[in-house]
């Protein structure tokens, strides 16, 4: 008979991960065991408070009892039978995803990073078929300051040097353009251009919010080209900004919708491309594919997230407490936060410099039992889960404050 384990501390688990796992991220120093709600616990056994719910992939928090049970329910039936094959739970998930986003058809995928190459392949293969844009010539308008992925064609046309330095030669067919100036994307769309491809909000630039009347006037300008709207809802989505999609803040419906991170409950990686019927008919059986794209653990969970985005309860709570967000951060403008953005449930924080980076601020916060994350500089970013509580939300800004004034 093996003896048990011995369970490792934070600090022996931290230094058993050098030597085994790639350098592709830089956690913050801390060790999560166990999760509920908007609470984590590491393997010391202190708490904290998430208030990152995996860059909106927790939007129902850790371990919502309705997604957990439906992801019970089908693993004792049917968890994969790749794409080879019918399976009954998909039929209804793009049915009701269809439906909460007001478009026609929907193509299952897995992570983000996927649903952003697919709405790609899909745009391209528009513009071939149905605008007449000749062989490999299609073009995609996208903005400056973009996060949509890390894979080889998505970095080819990020403005950040650390995802692209060393990985080369880089995707053509993309032109950049500032993001929320409309003037330069008209200039850039012409007849080669199958797309525009924008995140609403963009999230890693620092929950950058564009002026009133910018999407919608994408919206107007695709539709005079004749090209398509993209719209990268991956982190803005389902929620998170107090209404279903964030391009909703201005009524106005794009021709593809990005969606992943919270369409998997937290529990699987679910993605999709949703659109309308004239666009993804454009894919035929072999063309593009996903072994385990809708399959039926995935579509039974995705399903659960949508039934609880059904009943606006989460998108009115996004919204009411994204009040006392914005008004706890305005509180602490001049008293070390220099300016932020937010919408709903969401923030970009800008941290005086003299006070630390953002990485330093975050590390700070994590000491008194806060989790955030930084991005660039001295911004810290603030995306808790939906089921956060106003009196929870008001303890990590009083935290915040007492980091940023050095009582802590």
């Amino acid at each position: 008979m093996t003896s048990a384990r011995r369970t490792r501390s934070s600090a022996e688990l931290i230094a058993a991960e050098e030597p085994v796992l790639a350098h592709n991220y830089h956690p913050l120093p801390v060790v999560v065991a166990r999760a509920e709600g908007a609470w984590v616990e590491d393997v010391e056994g202190r708490t904290y408070l998430d208030m990152l719910a995996g860059y909106s992939a927790l939007n129902f928090g850790h371990r919502h009892p309705a997604l957990i049970e439906a992801a019970h329910r089908q693993l004792d039936r049917l968890t994969l039978t790749s794409r080879a094959f019918h399976n009954d739970r998909l039929a209804e998930f793009a049915e009701r995803l269809a439906a909460l986003t007001g478009l026609d058809m929907v193509l299952p995928m897995n992570t983000g990073a996927e649903a952003v190459e697919s709405g790609i392949k899909v745009a391209r293969k528009w513009a071939y078929d149905v605008k007449g844009v000749p062989a490999d010539r299609a073009t995609v308008v996208v903005a400056a300051d973009n996060f949509h992925g890390r894979t080889t064609t998505i970095v080819s046309f990020s403005t950040d040097e650390t995802a692209r330095a060393g990985f080369g030669p880089f995707t053509p067919g993309f032109r950049v353009v500032p993001y929320n100036d409309l003037a330069a994307l008209e200039e850039a769309v012409d007849e080669t251009t199958a797309a525009v491809l924008i995140e609403p909000i963009q999230g890693e630039a620092g929950v950058v919010i564009p002026d009133d009347g910018y999407l919608a006037g994408v919206r107007e300008l695709t539709r005079r080209a004749g090209c398509l709207f993209v719209a990268d809802e991956i982190q803005s989505g389902l929620g998170r900004t107090g209404r279903t999609l964030a391009v909703e803040h201005e009524s106005v419906v794009p021709d593809v919708v990005l969606l992943g991170k919270a369409l998997g409950g937290g529990i699987v990686p679910v993605s999709a491309v949703a659109a309308r019927r004239e666009v993804l008919q454009v894919l035929h059986p072999g063309e593009h594919g996903s072994t385990f794209g809708g399959n039926p653990l995935a579509a039974a969970v995705g399903t659960a997230v949508v039934e609880l985005l059904e009943t606006g309860e989460f998108q009115r709570r996004a919204a009411e407490l994204g009040v006392v967000l914005r008004e706890g951060l305005e509180a602490l403008v001049g008293k070390g936060v220099t300016g932020f953005r937010s919408r709903g449930l969401w923030a970009g924080v800008d941290v005086d410099p003299a006070l630390g980076t953002g990485r330093e601020v975050s590390e700070r916060l994590m000491r008194e039992g806060i989790l955030v994350k930084d991005t660039h500089g001295s911004t810290v970013r603030l995306a808790p889960p939906l089921t956060v509580t106003a009196d929870e939300l008001r303890e990590a800004l009083r935290t915040l404050e007492k980091v940023l004034s050095r009582q802590v």
